[in-house]
């Protein structure tokens, strides 16, 4: 098997639905074992979101890869004492509970670091753990409203609206892969090897994406607003119509880059307008310079208009959904749409691993797993218990 960078790491991942365990799925492509508590009836809720394959969401064979399931009640004392045991046998203990749950189960960092000085315990949650807001429930949704990124999204006449996706929530759990690397490296570098606590807040990781929206307020009292398509003060970047209806994406916005789109439309006179030479004086006259841009893209289809560009390296691309990704030809040759086979024999497409590594790169080991699937292995094998032990445990709904 290919070494992967991750070898010899594991971690306890206690969270549920997306942000902890989208962290978690990370950690367990690229090679550490992850091991994942799940409650012993219908574990985590994600099993059972969107489109399903028989009784299981496809989703969660994407989320739960390469992950090892186990089933433990954290309610009871039995199953905080499972925990508490494997926590002294992990490097990293990931969760996104609500602040204060572990510590009323009595599994805090503090009662950890006892029972295991070098443990990072990785925390995702809706406003961190500290703060007056630090006990409100925290959802991605209202995370990407507080955090500012809703305010910009869609047009200034309408709503703010969202990302199709659970962006505030995949944010933080980037932010939470990055965090424990750094502490791992940090703890390893410690001649007492002595773990922390890395504390995600969902709010902060999607306010953490506003490029220089804080001090441009706070310097000039500016506050930017939604522009639909457009990004401001950057010019040309825009969505523009084509003649046969598709829209295309232009990003013109560097200076060279400007002079050739200008040239590939037919527009050398704007191309050598000294008051277009810089950023700042297109964005003064975006709205012409768009109109201008868009009066030649209605001349010419979506894939005329690639070609066109693509022969003179200007940034351009059409807008895809889902059936356009499984059909592109760049996809498919960077390995980012894997079939794998699902519990009924059937197959399925997933989406690759990123990012792509030279010499220790990720892969997928195998789906998400059953809920328990690896119940036996991990209490018998690595916790080693009893048979007996195990089976009265499971008896008592205990795992």
């Amino acid at each position: 098997m290919t070494r992967k960078p991750l070898d010899g790491i594991r971690i306890l991942e206690l969270g549920n639905i997306v942000a902890a365990p989208f962290a978690g799925k990370i950690f367990a492509e690229f090679g550490a074992e992850v091991i994942k508590v799940e409650e012993p009836t219908n574990g985590d809720p994600l099993r059972n979101w969107r489109v399903m394959d028989k009784d299981t969401s496809v989703w969660w064979y994407v989320q739960g890869r390469n992950k090892k399931s186990i089933t433990v009640n954290m309610r009871e004392k039995q199953g905080q004492d499972i925990v508490k045991t494997l926590i002294g046998k992990v490097d990293v203990v990931l969760e996104n509970f609500k602040p204060g749950t572990l510590e009323k189960w009595g599994l805090g960092f503090e009662e950890m670091q006892k029972i295991n000085p070098s443990i990072i315990l990785t925390r995702i949650s809706g406003y961190g753990q500290t703060g007056p807001y630090k006990e409100k429930p925290g959802f991605g949704s209202v995370a990407e409203a507080i955090g500012g990124l809703r305010y910009l999204t869609g047009y200034p006449e309408l709503p703010p609206v969202r990302v199709g996706i659970a962006l505030g929530d995949m944010v933080a759990g980037l932010y939470a892969v990055i965090g424990t690397l750094m502490s791992l490296r940090a703890r390893d570098e410690d001649s007492e090897k002595k773990g922390q606590v890395v504390d995600v807040a969902l709010y902060e990781s999607v306010f953490s994406l506003l490029e220089g929206i804080l001090p441009e307020y706070d310097l000039t009292g500016h506050v930017r607003e939604r522009t639909g398509t457009t990004l401001p003060g950057i010019a040309p970047s825009n969505t523009y119509l084509c003649a046969d209806g598709k829209h295309v994406v232009i990003g013109g916005n560097g200076d060279k880059i400007f002079k050739r789109l200008m040239t590939a439309i037919g527009r050398e006179d704007l191309a050598n307008d000294s008051n277009y030479g810089s950023n700042q004086g297109r964005a003064d006259d975006v709205t012409f310079i768009d109109a201008t841009i868009e009066e030649w893209t209605k001349q010419h289809s979506l894939k005329e208009v690639q070609r066109i560009l693509d022969e003179v390296s200007v940034p351009v691309g059409p807008i895809y959904g889902i059936q356009e990704i499984v059909e592109d030809e760049h996809y498919k040759a960077r390995d980012m749409l894997c079939e794998v086979e699902l519990p009924n024999g059937g197959k399925v497409l997933v989406p690759g691993i990123v990012p792509k590594l030279s010499g220790t790169p990720g892969g997928i080991e195998w789906n998400g797993p059953t809920l328990g699937e690896h119940n036996e292995e991990i209490y018998t094998e690595f916790m080693k218990f009893s048979i007996e032990d195990f089976k009265r445990l499971k008896e008592q709904g205990v795992v």
